[in-house]
């Protein structure tokens, strides 16, 4: 039998917990990040800013699997650190904007920065799962 989408969204991921790097300036968001994340099982980094997401993102032994990131930070954009993140060798299997930014330019911004998915803040805790999941598919593929 044939589960449907949103049973797909109840499976843990694939691979085990993601090693997440999550960018988020505001801190009653990042708190509900963590809570969600854990719960989930997943481990999560969290940083304020670009500058902060950079020293985080270079002191780890392996880049993190996946990035969730708000686009708007204090002191620059999601879409230039995933950039910054490439430069240094440093970026993430998998990708996941986070804005309140939501129009279609906005998200063919976020995929041609290469941004796998551009969710609308706040997302749904169904929206966060399945991207999650998605993530958790997409990391495993990558690794040999």
């Amino acid at each position: 039998m044939k589960s449907s989408p949103s049973d797909d969204t109840r499976h843990p991921p694939t691979k085990g917990p993601l090693r997440i790097l999550v960018v988020e300036d505001h801190g009653d968001t990042r708190q509900g990040m963590a809570l969600f994340l854990g719960v989930l099982g997943h481990q999560a980094r969290f940083a304020q800013g670009l500058q902060e997401a950079l020293a985080l993102a270079a002191v780890e032994e392996e880049p993190f699997d996946l990035l969730l990131c708000d686009l708007q930070l204090p002191d620059g954009d999601g879409w230039e650190l995933l950039r910054c993140l490439r430069e240094a060798n440093r970026a993430p299997a998998w990708a996941i904007a986070l804005s309140g930014w939501g129009s279609d330019a906005d998200v063919a911004r976020s995929q041609a920065a290469g941004f796998r998915a551009h969710l609308a803040k706040p997302p749904t805790p169904q929206a966060l799962k399945a991207a999650l999941r998605e993530a958790a598919e997409g990391a495993q593929a990558t690794q040999p």
